[in-house]
């Protein structure tokens, strides 16, 4: 709605002026109720994220309607909306109380009845029946606001909820073959998905069990002792197979009847061994004589190292299935295979869930009852209460928005938490203290190149730090300076502690800096700091190559010299050049005649300085400080004129609606420079100061010297003496 809308209605705003713009007040329950009214042109900011903030992460989740990690506009105006509905005057959301009156809501409401009632609810749960206001603390443990033995209308069934032992023991294996739901109590319990699946696998299990039971010749010779069978069965399965096989190539060819049998050879070198039944060369030779179309003797005429196994295959599935027998023919091996084929294949059928492992007459009793109509329907009782939960969600919800609503408005309708200088905004961090001065202005930074591309367009001295805490994730912050000086800052390596909101201290460490003018006094200075590290570099480069010098003529000179030594006798030197005394007169001549210039040239200023009345000579020294410094403060303040706090939250992902300058006065009360307290002592002796030479004696023994030939020069001796 527009602001002459809003007009037509007669609602009149108020607005206050800082930051360099009009931002509205918000301080009353019909400020709060005609917010829908306001223009959003006129909002501070638009939207801001739900994370990196100093605020109640859970308030901030409930009042992201859709979840997508961003508060916009129209989330705030639907909470003060509600807020207003459901509360008899807004005006407690004022009154910075941590927790919420009862009396506050409004019973008459036919919502505000059922908060009311659900409020005092709660405090009889936690044991507070008497109490006249409820707290975000009164509703942080649910295990307290929930019984396991009342439908609560989350859809998770506990087993306390139930007095049916069928359905207890039935919630019981569900959570045992695939885990429990967290009931809104805290117990353990079963929802609609948990209960489905498990049906699903147990009807999947008894449909496995019923192909055995429609062929139990085929798949369960034994019924019950199948499976104990099968392991027998499969113990010689191999090795009977090798037999069979061998008498086939026998019945083949009758010569191979002699090689398939143990060679003498082979039993030669057993007898060189220690046998035994289980001895390994025992046990590779054939189960029995190897003949054309012989049938495996099962009693007598085996391998010793196989009689055991071969008597358990005859006790266990040979006479159960075929009868007894004393000999095995092919044929009837081929049925044994034939049915324990039959029996692995509906085994490997056997479906991949915990249910198989529940014994078949307890999973069909389950199926063959209304357990799962049962505990469907107390599903759908306990969501048909949702009533009640959402109504204990309701009252936490108007309890954290009367703790927290209005300091979110004072940080995003309006900014003027942040220059109010009473509380710290919620984007502030904490505190970082870094050559000798104290920070303020500090926001954590989740991505560092983004934030760094976006955040220098603010103007303002940006310093980067990694902060480092025992038993804490490292986080980045970003620190405005807009005090003192940058002149010891290093990057990186430069170290400081950080205090965030909780008052916990971090290891701070420069990472990164983003230059800018930081205060008028500085751009003062800057030109003659310039000047003298300028002369500095200057000198530090002089010395430096005339040290190169000397470093190279002196291993010149031991280069020669070694030469000397061992080269051969050399002609006599040319005698040395005279001194030519005209020579170096001439340059003597040079240095006096620039010498004479310059002291005729610094005569001439000073005598054109004394010749001034007395009252213009502060002006020209005042002129020449700021033709030097002027330009420097000039820009400096320009520039800090322009500090906006917009592009480093907007790096951050908010939508800031104004510029909200940081101008030069409210920049220094950001930044805290180190100072003695007011009534402090100082004692200036220092036991382990450097010793200073005179140099401004010297100096000013120099200007009154020069002085003294100047006014010698202008006869002003001559007419005081004469």
């Amino acid at each position: 709605m527009s602001n002459d809308e809003g007009r037509k209605k007669g609602y009149q705003w108020r607005f206050f002026r800082s930051g360099g713009f009009d931002q509205v007040r918000i301080e009353s329950a019909d400020d709060l109720r005609h917010l829908a009214e306001l223009d959003q042109k006129l909002w501070s900011v638009l939207a801001c994220p739900t994370s990196g903030l100093e605020f109640d992460t859970r308030t901030l989740q409930l009042l992201d309607a859709d979840g997508d990690g961003r508060i916009r506009a129209p989330e705030v105006v639907a909470a003060v909306r509600w807020v207003c509905t459901v509360l008899k005057d807004p005006d407690v959301l004022f009154r910075a109380r941590e927790a919420l009156p009862l009396a506050a809501i409004d019973a008459d409401h036919p919502e505000g009845a059922r908060l009311l009632a659900t409020a005092k609810k709660v405090l009889v749960y936690i044991d507070k029946p008497e109490a006249d206001a409820i707290s975000v603390e009164d509703l942080a443990d649910t295990t307290r606001l929930f019984a396991p033995d009342h439908f609560n209308g989350d859809g998770v069934v506990p087993a306390e909820l139930t007095t049916d032992a069928a359905l207890v023991k039935a919630i019981g294996l569900i959570i045992d073959c695939f885990g429990a739901v967290e009931d809104r109590s805290g117990k353990p319990g079963v929802d609609a998905d948990k209960v489905e699946a498990f049906f699903t696998a147990a009807h999947s299990v008894a449909d496995w069990h019923a192909l055995a039971e429609a062929s139990p010749e085929r798949i369960l010779p034994l019924q019950d002792g199948t499976e104990a069978a099968a392991a027998v069965f499969d113990a010689v399965c191999d090795k009977v197979g090798d037999f069979f096989t061998r008498c086939r190539l026998a019945a083949f060819d009758e010569r191979a009847a002699v090689a398939l049998n143990p060679a003498d050879t082979v039993y030669q070198g057993l007898s060189e061994q220690m046998l035994d039944a289980g001895s390994e060369g025992v046990a590779a030779l054939p189960l029995a004589q190897v003949a054309a179309g012989r049938a495996l003797p099962l009693v007598e005429g085996l391998n010793p190292a196989w009689e055991a196994r071969i008597a358990a295959l005859r006790e266990q599935v040979v006479k159960p299935i075929l009868g007894e027998r004393s000999a095995l023919t092919q044929a009837e091996w081929q049925d044994l295979t034939a049915r324990f084929a039959a029996y692995r294949e509906w085994l490997a059928a056997r479906p991949a869930s915990p249910v198989a492992a529940i014994a078949l007459a307890e999973l069909r009793a389950l199926l063959d009852g209304d357990t799962q109509a049962k505990l469907s329907a107390l599903i759908e009782q306990d969501l048909g209460a949702e009533t009640a939960a959402a109504q204990v969600d309701a009252i936490e919800r108007l309890a954290r928005y009367n703790r927290d609503l209005v300091t979110l408005l004072r940080n995003f309708v309006t900014l003027s938490d942040f220059y109010g200088a009473h509380e710290k905004a919620i984007f502030q961090a904490g505190t970082l203290y870094l050559d000798q001065r104290s920070c303020e202005l500090c926001l954590r930074v989740a991505d560092m190149g983004r934030h760094a591309t976006l955040a220098p367009l603010s103007g303002t001295y940006l310093v980067y730090c990694s902060c480092v805490r025992q038993g804490e994730a490292p986080i980045t912050i970003v620190a405005a300076m807009t005090g003192g000086d940058a002149d010891e800052m290093m990057v990186p390596g430069r170290n400081g502690v950080f205090y965030d909101r909780q008052g916990r201290d971090w290891n701070a460490s420069v990472v990164q800096v983003v230059e800018a003018p930081i205060s008028v006094r500085q751009a003062f200075w800057s030109p003659y700091k310039r000047i003298a590290r300028m002369i500095g570099e200057q000198i530090q480069k002089f010395a430096a190559s005339r040290d190169q010098a000397v470093e190279a003529r002196a291993a010149s000179g031991v280069a020669e010299a070694g030469a000397k030594v061992e080269a051969p006798a050399a002609a006599p030197a040319a005698p040395a050049q005279p001194f030519d005394i005209a020579k170096f007169a001439g340059i003597f001549a040079a240095i006096g005649l620039a010498l004479g210039a310059l002291g005729t040239a610094l005569a001439a200023v000073v005598s054109g300085f004394l010749s001034l009345p007395a009252w213009q000579m502060p002006l020209v020294i005042v002129g020449i400080v700021l033709l030097i410094s002027g330009p420097s403060m000039l820009l400096a303040w320009l520039k800090l004129r322009q500090r906006n706090l917009g592009p480093l939250l907007d790096a951050n992902g908010w939508a800031v609606n104004t510029r909200a300058r940081i101008n030069i006065p409210f920049g220094g009360a950001l930044t805290g420079v180190a100072a003695l307290p007011p009534g402090a002592s100082r004692s200036l002796a220092d036991p382990y100061a450097e010793k200073q030479r005179p140099w401004g004696t010297y100096l000013f023994l120099l200007l009154v010297i020069v002085v003294a030939i100047v006014l010698w020069r202008q006869g002003v001796y001559e007419r005081f003496l004469g």
